[in-house]
């Protein structure tokens, strides 16, 4: 039986640059495309199938910043299959991204320089916005409408036989000062993504403490500084003319300069081969290359704490309450 990976935002990016790898290393997978672009997801199965053609390729439409999608999606993914093997959590946004540019400037001539350019720390800001679902877009995008997700497809991913793995990217950004459980949607703050990504390092340890008995496991990645649509629209093309020799050059000083999609997925296939109740619950997975180009997988320990992860995992099962009765009326409409 073919294992069943579901991976979300997977279109373009690091997303589509694991589908690739994933199936160079086997292609006896059925992949499952879950993207909000159908027109765009097509393109990539057609181009993963002409180099994998024995491979099995399937869509899904889902936007993870509107809630119904998400429920429609999953229903759509429970009729095609009996279980998932793994979910790959990896569809974000940055909206809008600010540099201050007078901590990039001063931040080049310190010796916090390597860490400024490894993890954006104190350089971006944000301009988020309610969706639809009245739910902050960062929020509800790179956290609320997977963990929605997850609970809907509880029943193909939680067998006790044989486990099935969550698998978040998250971020080096993601930073204990700017996330609060008294706005756990960043609406009162001005680093949404960071905010986001620490929100998906706890869930990460709440949800393997409320599964793993029921044989669903959870790990978090960061794909290191990867060149995307995402990163691109930081800074205006002449600034990053000027820019990658200088990324490139770093690399021989710190490992997180991965740079390319192809290089910012490998923890996410190394994740892919491992045993995951051996994996560290509390350990972030790093993406990591060498000067040389040579990839490689490091750990690092989340500044997390569980009783912050259980928190907030109770306040999303409250929300997901508020929110459900709100689903099935549009559905109703639709």
């Amino acid at each position: 039986m073919r294992k069943v990976v579901l991976v979300t935002g997977a279109s373009s990016g690091i997303g589509l640059a694991l589908c690739n790898r994933l199936l160079a290393e086997d292609d006896g997978l059925h992949l499952c495309l879950a993207c909000r672009n159908l027109s765009k997801a097509a393109a990539a199965r057609d181009a993963l199938l002409a180099s994998h053609p024995s491979a099995e390729v399937s869509l899904v439409q889902m936007d993870v910043c509107s809630l119904l999608s998400v429920v429609r999606g999953a229903k759509e993914v429970k009729q095609r299959f009996q279980r998932l093997d793994y979910l790959y959590l990896n569809a974000g946004i940055m909206p809008n991204p600010q540099l201050n540019v007078k901590a990039f400037f001063l931040g080049i001539f310190s010796r916090n320089v390597i860490h400024m350019f490894s993890t954006a720390e104190g350089l971006l800001t944000q301009d988020d916005k309610v969706t639809a679902d009245g739910l902050q877009e960062v929020f509800e995008t790179n956290l609320f409408g997977h963990f929605i997700l997850i609970r809907e497809l509880e029943p193909l991913l939680c067998h006790t036989d044989k486990p099935s793995q969550l698998i978040w990217t998250s971020s080096r950004n993601a930073k204990r000062s700017n996330f609060s459980l008294d706005d756990i949607q960043h609406s009162k703050g001005q680093e949404p993504y960071s905010s986001s990504k620490y929100a998906t390092d706890l869930l990460n340890v709440a949800l393997n403490r409320n599964f793993n008995q029921k044989g669903l496991y959870s790990s978090v990645l960061c794909p290191g500084v990867v060149m995307t649509n995402l990163t691109y629209g930081i800074l205006p093309p002449f600034l990053w003319t000027l820019l990658l020799p200088v990324l490139w050059l770093l690399r021989f000083l710190a490992n997180a300069f991965t740079l390319t999609p192809y290089n910012g997925a490998e923890a996410m296939v190394w994740l892919f081969h491992q045993k995951p109740e051996s994996l560290d619950p509390l350990t972030k997975y790093l993406s990591s290359t060498t000067g040389f180009g040579t990839n490689y997988v490091t750990g690092m320990k989340m500044d997390v704490d569980e009783d912050t992860a259980e928190k907030l995992y109770q306040t999303l099962l409250e929300l997901e309450k508020h929110v459900k009765l709100t689903i099935k009326t549009s559905d109703l409409l639709g």
